[in-house]
């Protein structure tokens, strides 16, 4: 009897059957994986290439009102994080895959890869949604929280295919930014446009209100119209005055003066006079005094709808100013590279993972394998 039927008795079937169970497991496990994955990394991947570029969103920085606050901060550029997550969510958006497909022909780009990597791959899904999550794959953007930079990474199968997706990429954001900067603008003008055309209408009818209450009562101000009748009531007065002091004094000397009836028809002019001039100003309705209410009612209607157009105008000036101090600047940092070698696959690392996942498989599933056996035991 020879060593391996001496072997072979001294087993057992129960340990031979087991020692092969483990072979076939090592197998399965660790060998033929490492061995499938030499063969793809080794000889059908193919290479990836991986172009990057840096950007930030910033705009102009509000002046501080403080003399010292502008002093200190000048006029510089401020940050504009969250139109850098807009931009960010504008790239990987459908909107943008689908406008550079139409503008680069992804589809083509995508098809260069091996059978296992490339779009559409072994499910043969050539669908808009099932290209868009291979597009997410394959395009990524991360934000610096802190300094607001965005960096864009881009993976294609050629170095020129990922320097193409990766500027068109950028163009496509530029232009988003300045399509918010005309939105914004346009909103922000076209707001105070609007209310100066309405101040403007309010003061064309106060001022044609004005003019027409003057043209149908006679009068262009009350006010300063009332001036000169009551400076001619005063001067009546005073004639007045001075004729009945005339009067009491000849009465004092003489009954019988020629000048006495001449003085009484004075004072009786004067006095009707006076009536009439009074009469102007205050005490009918033709009256100076019954129209400077109305009057003044529309003029304060004018004086008000004039200052609200001023104050329209003044607020048009300003949003044409802050339209442009709130400007987005989409500026690049970095230019999308063209790379000179492949960054993925990393074939080595690739192959030695698949080997150590292997042997943890095979140590685990064999762990388990024995434990049920020695529970069937």
């Amino acid at each position: 009897m020879n060593l391996p039927d001496s072997l072979a008795l001294r087993l057992g079937p129960a340990s031979l059957r087991h020692s092969w169970q483990t072979h076939r497991l090592f197998w399965l496990t660790v060998v033929l994986p490492t061995l499938a994955a030499i063969v793809y990394f080794g000889f059908i991947a193919a290479d990836v290439y991986i172009s990057e570029s840096r950007f930030v969103v910033r705009s102009p920085e509000r002046q501080t009102a403080s003399p010292l606050g502008a002093l200190l901060k000048g006029s510089g550029f401020a940050r504009s994080q969250d139109d850098s997550y807009t931009v960010q969510d504008f790239i990987l958006s459908r909107d943008a895959l689908r406008a550079l497909d139409e503008k680069i022909d992804l589809r083509s780009a995508y098809a260069k890869g091996d059978i296992i990597g490339r779009f559409p791959g072994l499910d043969w899904d050539d669908s808009f949604e099932n290209m868009h999550r291979y597009y997410q794959q394959g395009v990524s953007v991360q934000l610096d929280p802190l300094s607001s930079i965005a960096t864009v990474r881009v993976r294609a199968f050629a170095a020129d295919d990922a320097q193409k997706i990766n500027q068109s990429l950028l163009e496509m954001g530029e232009a988003l930014v300045n399509q918010l900067n005309e939105r914004g603008r346009q909103d922000l003008i076209r707001f105070a446009t609007s209310e100066v055309a309405m101040a403007e209408k309010k003061a064309g009818r106060a001022a044609l209100a004005l003019a027409r209450y003057r043209n149908e009562k006679g009068v262009i101000d009350p006010e300063k119209q009332s001036a000169i009748p009551l400076q001619q009531v005063a001067k009546l007065q005073d004639e007045l005055i001075a004729a009945k002091s005339q009067l009491a004094q000849l009465q004092m000397l003489t009954n019988e003066n020629p000048q006495i009836p001449v003085l009484r028809k004075r004072i009786q002019m004067l006095e009707t006079e006076i009536e009439a001039e009074s009469g102007r100003v205050a005490g009918g309705r033709r009256s100076l005094a019954s129209k400077a209410a109305d009057f003044q009612r529309l003029a304060l209607e004018k004086e008000f709808a004039d200052r609200q157009l001023a104050s329209a105008l003044s607020s048009l000036e300003q949003a044409r100013n802050e339209a442009q101090r709130q400007q987005l600047y989409l500026e690049r940092i970095a230019q999308p590279s063209l790379p000179d070698a492949a960054m993925e696959p990393r074939r080595l690392r690739a192959i030695l993972a698949v080997f150590v996942l292997g042997l943890i498989a095979w140590g685990v599933l064999s762990m388990l394998i024995a434990s049920v056996k020695e529970h069937q035991d």
